[in-house]
């Protein structure tokens, strides 16, 4: 997946959160991503305020946003 031609869909508070939003996207056929700035995940205290984005292509957006308002 190209990062450049993302778009996000949904910031959440946390990794959790996200990942539950991405696993619905899956399930419809969505290809998606989680962009947090992180350090890979060993320090989650390095993103509070910005969030963790979850991404799709633009083409997708529409449908993804449908998917994540009735999840």
């Amino acid at each position: 997946m190209n990062h450049d031609a993302l778009v996000v869909v949904r910031t959440f508070s946390n990794r959790i959160e996200a990942d539950v939003a991405k696993s619905a996207l899956d399930a419809a056929d969505i290809d998606s991503m989680i962009r947090t700035d992180d350090a890979g995940g060993m320090r989650p205290g390095m993103w509070p305020g910005t969030g963790v984005e979850l991404l799709v292509r633009p083409e997708d957006a529409t449908r993804a946003e449908e998917i994540l308002a009735g999840a």
